[in-house]
C-alpha cells in the first residue's frame, strides 16, 4: 500500500462554505479503492462500483497493515448555477461536465470557480478510441460550447486529405472526432496558434486553453489568463463556461521565479529570428515548469520571435507563461516582472550556451543530405510568410527535397487573396493547414535529415515521426531547399 497525496473523497456535491478538513487516506495498489478516515470514521472510495471494492483493502485496520498520511483539502464553493449543472438541471451533458470541472478543482485544491471568455480545445486532435467516445457521449447527450471555442490541429488536413499517408483506419476515427467537436459548437479553426486570429483574448481575461505553446502565448504574450487544460477538461470548461481558480488564473502563481540574464550576446544575433527558438529550448530544460524572467534581450520584441521562444520553453519543459523584460505586459522592469520579491535563482546565458543549445535540437549529420524541410510550428503567421516568400524570390525547389510550410485556415486565406500561396506552391512548397507534420504521417520517406526552423519541430519529430533533424535559421531552411544540399550560416554563432 503507498499513501495517497491529493485523493477526492466522494461525498456529493460541495455544498456553498463548506470547510477544509483533515483526513487520512491510501488506496490500494491493486483496485485503486480509497480509504479514509474523518472525524473518526472511515469511508471507501472507488472508482469501480462499491460491491468492487477490494476485500484486503477493506479488511485491513487502518494504521496497521496499510500506511497512510495527512492530506490537507481546501473547501469548494459552488454557486448556484454551478449546483444547478452539477444536479442535472441543464441536462446530462452539462452534469457530466460540470462533475469533471469540479474532480478537478478539488484535486488542485481550488476554492472556487470562475467563469471564462472562451476555449482552445486540445481534445480535438485523436490518439485514439476513448478520445472518440468521449466526444461522442457529449454529442449524444446534447452538449454545446457555451462559450467561444477554437480547435487545435487534426490528425489530418481535412481540407487535403490526400496528404495524409498513415493507417485509414485511423484517418476514419480522426475525421469522426474532428466532426464531433464541431456538432458541439466549436469554431473549426483546426490551428495551434489561436492568438493569431482576430478574435483572440485581451489582458486580464480568463480562458481555458491547451495546446502548450497556445498557452504560453496567451500567459505571456496576450496577458491573458489560462492554466495548463488537457484533453476532456478542456471541453468540460467549453461547456460549462467554468473553470478551477487555481494556478496561472491567480496573481500570486504568475510572479516570475526564475531569471535568465542575458550577457555577451552580440547585437547581431539578438537581432535575429533564429536565437529567440534556441533560447527558448535552453530556458525549458533549465525551468521545468517555474516561471521564468528574460533579462537582457531587446525590448519590444515581436509576437513571432516572442512565439517561437514559448513554443520552445514549452517543449523542453514545462513553461507555461514567461516574462520578457520590457515586452510582455507584466515585465515592465523586472522587478515588476519578480513582483518586488528576490529571484530564487539567476542563471547567466552566454554565447557558448546557446551554441550548445543549438546543437542540441540537431540530431542527424551536418554534412550529409537533407532530404525535407518543415517549418511552420507553431503555425505559420503572415509576417513569416512574407519572409518566406521574399526568400523564396524566384527560385524553385530542389528535385528530391519535400518543402511543407503548415498554418491555419485562417492564414492560408490571406496568403491566397494576396498570391503568395500561388508563388510559394509554384516554386514547390507545400502549403498544409489543420494539422502539422511532426504529429502525423505527411511526409513520404525522407531520404536524409529533415531540417526545420522550429525549435519544437525538432524536440518532438525524432521520437514522432522518426527523421534525423538538422535545425537552422529560415534563411538556412531556404537555401538548403532550393540548392539540394545542406547550408547552415555558421558565422551568426561564432561570434554570439
Amino acid at each position: 500500500m503507498v499513501a495517497a497525496s491529493h485523493p477526492h473523497i466522494d461525498r456529493g456535491p460541495p455544498e456553498r462554505g463548506r470547510r477544509s478538513f483533515v483526513a487520512h487516506a491510501t488506496f490500494c495498489t491493486r483496485c485503486r479503492a480509497m480509504r479514509f478516515v474523518r472525524d473518526g470514521r472511515t469511508s471507501d472510495s472507488c472508482s469501480a462500483r462499491s460491491s468492487e471494492i477490494c476485500c484486503s483493502l477493506t479488511s485491513s485496520p487502518l494504521g496497521s497493515t496499510i500506511a497512510h498520511s495527512t492530506v490537507h483539502l481546501v473547501a469548494l464553493v459552488l454557486d448556484d448555477s454551478d449546483r444547478a449543472s452539477l444536479n442535472g438541471d441543464l441536462g446530462p451533458a452539462y452534469r457530466l461536465a460540470m462533475r469533471l470541472i469540479v474532480r478537478v478543482a478539488e484535486a488542485i485544491e481550488a476554492e472556487h470557480l470562475l467563469d471564462i471568455t472562451g476555449a482552445h480545445i486540445d481534445s480535438c486532435l485523436y490518439h485514439g478510441r476513448s478520445g472518440l467516445d468521449f466526444a461522442e457521449r457529449l454529442v449524444d447527450a446534447g452538449a454545446t460550447v457555451k462559450v467561444p471555442t477554437t480547435l487545435n490541429v487534426s490528425s489530418l488536413d481535412l481540407r487535403h486529405p490526400d496528404l495524409y499517408r498513415g493507417d485509414p483506419e485511423t484517418a476514419r476515427p480522426a475525421r469522426r472526432l474532428a466532426e464531433r467537436y464541431e456538432e458541439m459548437g466549436c469554431r473549426p479553426t483546426w490551428t495551434c496558434a489561436p492568438y493569431q486570429l482576430e478574435q483572440r483574448p485581451g489582458f486580464g481575461e480568463h480562458v481555458a486553453w491547451a495546446e502548450s505553446n497556445a498557452i504560453v502565448f496567451a500567459n505571456s504574450v496576450l496577458g491573458a489568463r489560462t492554466d495548463r487544460y488537457g484533453d476532456f477538461i478542456d471541453i468540460c470548461a467549453a461547456i460549462t463556461g467554468r473553470a478551477p481558480a487555481a494556478g496561472l488564473h491567480l496573481d500570486a502563481n504568475r510572479r516570475g521565479e526564475l531569471v535568465f540574464r542575458l550577457e555577451g550576446v552580440s547585437d547581431r544575433l539578438l537581432d535575429l529570428d533564429v536565437l529567440y527558438p534556441v533560447l527558448g529550448h535552453l530556458i525549458g530544460a533549465r525551468t521545468a515548469n517555474l516561471v521564468p524572467v528574460i533579462d537582457g534581450l531587446p525590448a519590444r520584441l515581436d509576437e513571432d520571435r516572442l512565439k517561437a521562444l514559448g513554443a520552445a520553453a514549452a517543449s523542453s519543459g514545462s513553461v507555461a507563461m514567461f516574462h520578457a523584460v520590457g515586452s510582455t505586459p507584466e515585465a515592465a522592469t523586472l522587478d515588476d516582472a519578480l513582483a518586488g520579491r528576490p529571484a530564487t535563482e539567476t542563471v547567466v546565458v552566454t554565447p557558448a550556451d546557446l551554441r550548445a543549445a543549438r546543437d542540441q535540437l540537431t540530431t542527424g549529420t551536418t554534412t550529409g543530405r537533407v532530404g525535407a524541410v518543415c517549418v511552420g510550428t507553431p503555425h505559420y503567421s503572415m509576417s513569416e510568410f512574407a519572409r518566406l516568400v521574399e526568400l523564396i524570390g524566384s527560385q524553385r525547389v530542389a528535385p528530391g527535397v519535400q518543402f511543407f510550410a503548415s498554418t491555419g485556415r485562417e492564414v492560408l486565406t490571406k496568403i491566397e487573396s494576396r498570391g503568395w500561396a500561388d508563388t510559394l506552391r509554384d516554386a514547390g512548397v507545400q502549403i498544409l493547414t489543420d494539422t502539422c507534420t511532426y504529429i502525423t504521417p505527411i511526409l513520404a520517406e525522407v531520404d536524409g535529415a529533415a531540417m526545420t526552423d522550429s525549435a519544437k519541430w525538432a524536440y518532438y519529430a525524432p521520437g514522432n515521426i522518426g527523421v534525423d533533424v538538422v535545425f537552422g535559421s529560415v534563411e538556412d531552411c531556404v537555401a538548403t531547399a532550393v540548392t539540394g544540399r545542406l547550408v547552415r550560416d555558421e558565422a551568426m554563432w561564432a561570434d554570439a
